[in-house]
């Protein structure tokens, strides 16, 4: 694909992107700063700062003037943000072209033969499945969209900016090649602010996989400020490629909701200085930075020659991510497959009290019950976390607790960090569920998060079990969650069921807890459709009370399926439907009991006799 401005100036004289490349290392090259800073000091800050290419770009013009007049040799268009899916959010994801195109033709005006322009794509901003839905041809195809906005335009080259998962830069990176294959690319990833993180090896393993996808120059921006810079740069300082360094200018505070810096253009030159010493050929700021600061930077090092103070990277730390040899899997873990195994279901108060729930768990374990189950904020109630619940439990019963972790209250971090927490409680069995809407409990108007669903939950604590967080950062060791799953075989399309139970298998789920089931004629056809599956099968099971249980349950419970037989039956039982519902649940589990792993017993209203009663009566315990 053609390239239509190939020329900057750099002391006065004309070159083209070839002396730009051999420039790289003997001179700094000056980045442009925040678009979106400057845009607010205009009081231009109510819609995100891509959209101003359209809506008024003069101002936009006026910006960038101002950036190179300030020294800037690099500009970076206003685009990181400017993809389909991102786009989306503001219904305007018909625009992608448009808003690409007039990005690069604004900076290309602004520069005059004094800089190149840099068309930059930032990460989609959505999660990959199974954590999200995002696929990778759909990421490749938004990726080489936005690519060929900005290559038609002029830009003289792509920046990928701003992508924390590197297996989503390297699409990035796969999608500007299939649009053309020669354009340069300055290739960032940005790292988190942890010091564990930067003295692994997981910065020197990045630098290497994006140094095999031939790109120009590699590097990081944002997210940390100047002095966590140096870390970064220092940990990526084995590159045999240009670096191009772009920090924040400092941790922002919120400030009615807009992040408010007070790093000054002194100190973030200061730093700026070190960072060019020690190797940063391409050099600026991100979040924060306005022209008086991309001012103070390029007068700061112009005379310094990049890596003229390299520094080695320090050796990185050895991590063992194997679990502890003393840490076993749970007893309950262990069992599965080896024996038929029994839960219940506790009922969790509302209130502080938690006798209740201690004795039940004491009067199953007495009885031979191998664990309870734990729920997690069921019909979007307020009640004592699970977590907490599962280890007062097993601390002063003994008993063994299925954990169920909703995804409905925590954002993917708290999630993440209540995994560790729980882990290092003792709590290891959990259940991954994707939880109730809160629309359906007792605060409507609260926010439903759902950051990920089951299947990332499931993904999460594989990758825990891999000693891993979700983007790959290492935890210090393995974990030995038991993933545990549900299921519901009454679902309304089955199909849709059965795939999602195999999305939870392929991420580790071993065991799954199904949803109530009443009879044969439901349990056989289920089980045939996920005979090629490993995982075993603990069936869920209610007895009945009463009719009008049975009622609710079938026409107010999402997910419930009561067979008309079963509710006929306890119409006719009148005074007895208790008695019938207990004896309809233990012939179905004397019949069910050697086609599936365990049962999962959830007796009503705190009868945990009745548990006890139908275990007994089928032959189990």
């Amino acid at each position: 694909m053609p390239l239509l401005h190939k020329t900057i100036l750099i002391e006065e004289i004309i070159v083209s992107i070839q002396a730009f490349k051999e420039l790289l290392g003997k001179k700094p090259i000056i980045a442009s700063g925040s678009i979106a800073m400057e845009l607010s000091l205009r009081d231009k800050h109510d819609i995100p700062a891509d959209i101003w290419n359209l809506k008024d770009p003069v101002t936009i013009e006026s910006i960038y003037r101002d950036f190179v007049d300030a020294g800037a040799t690099l500009l970076l268009t206003n685009t990181s943000k400017s993809n389909r899916l991102a786009l989306d959010a503001f219904s305007l994801s018909d625009k992608v072209y448009e808003i690409n195109r007039k990005a690069v033709w604004i900076a290309r005006t602004a520069a005059l033969r004094k800089a190149l322009v840099a068309g930059v794509i930032g990460p989609t901003g959505h999660f990959f499945a199974p954590i999200g839905t995002l696929t990778n041809e759909e990421a490749h195809q938004v990726f080489a969209e936005q690519a060929m906005a900005l290559l038609d335009s002029g830009a003289d080259m792509i920046m990928l900016s701003s992508f924390i998962d590197i297996e989503e830069l390297i699409i990035a990176i796969e999608a500007v090649r299939a649009v053309n294959p020669d354009i340069p690319i300055i290739a960032l990833k940005s790292f988190p602010e942890d010091g564990t993180v930067l003295a692994t090896s997981y910065p020197a393993e990045i630098a290497e996989r994006l140094m095999k996808q031939n790109v120009m120059a590699l590097g990081s921006n944002g997210i940390v400020g100047p002095q966590r810079m140096t870390d970064i740069l220092r940990a990526l300082s084995g590159s045999t490629l240009p670096l191009c360094i772009l920090p924040d200018i400092a941790i922002p505070t919120l400030l009615e909701g807009r992040p408010r810096y007070n790093a000054e253009p002194d100190y973030v030159a200061s730093v700026a200085i070190k960072l060019v010493r020690q190797g940063a050929a391409i050099i600026g700021a991100d979040g924060g930075a306005t022209v008086e600061h991309i001012k103070a930077i390029a007068k700061a090092v112009e005379n310094i020659i990049p890596g003229s103070e390299r520094v080695e990277p320090k050796p990185s730390k050895s991590i063992d991510i194997q679990p502890i040899e003393s840490e076993e899997q749970t007893v309950f873990a262990q069992k599965i497959g080896k024996k038929f195994l029994t839960t219940v279901e506790v009922e969790i108060p509302r209130g502080l009290d938690m006798k209740s729930v201690l004795e039940a768990a004491s009067f199953l374990k007495e009885h031979g019950i191998d664990a309870v189950n734990v729920f997690d904020g069921a019909r979007a109630r307020v009640r004592i976390s699970p977590v907490s619940a599962s280890q007062l439990i097993t601390s002063q019963t003994g008993m063994e607790c299925i954990t169920h972790m909703a995804c409905r209250d925590r954002n993917m971090v708290g999630l993440q960090s209540d995994l560790i927490g729980a882990y290092t409680l003792g709590v290891k069995n959990i259940l991954a569920v994707t939880g109730d809407p809160t629309t359906i409990g007792d605060y409507p108007f609260a926010t439903s998060v759902y950051d990920v669903d089951s299947i990332g939950l499931c993904r999460a604590l594989n990758r825990m079990n891999q000693g891993l967080d979700l983007i790959g950062n290492a935890l210090g060791r393995a974990t030995q969650f038991t993933i545990a799953c549900a299921v519901n075989p009454c679902a309304d399309d089955l199909n849709v069921e059965i795939e999602r139970l195999r999305k939870k298998v392929e991420e580790g789920a071993s065991i799954a807890f199904t949803q109530p089931v009443f009879d044969m004629e439901t349990l056989l056809p289920f089980l045939d459709r996920i005979k090629d599956l490993d995982i075993s099968i603990m069936l869920g099971i209610i007895p009945l009370r009463s009719a009008r249980h049975a009622d609710f349950l079938h026409y107010e419970v999402p997910g419930m399926i009561v067979p008309q037989w079963v509710r006929e039956a306890m119409q006719q039982a009148g005074k007895d439907a208790g008695d019938i519902g207990l004896n309809i649940a233990i012939d179905f589990l004397k019949q069910a009991k050697e086609h599936v792993q365990g049962v999962y017993i959830m007796p009503p209203a705190k009868r945990y006799d009745m548990a006890i009663d139908m275990c007994k009566r089928s032959g189990i315990l």
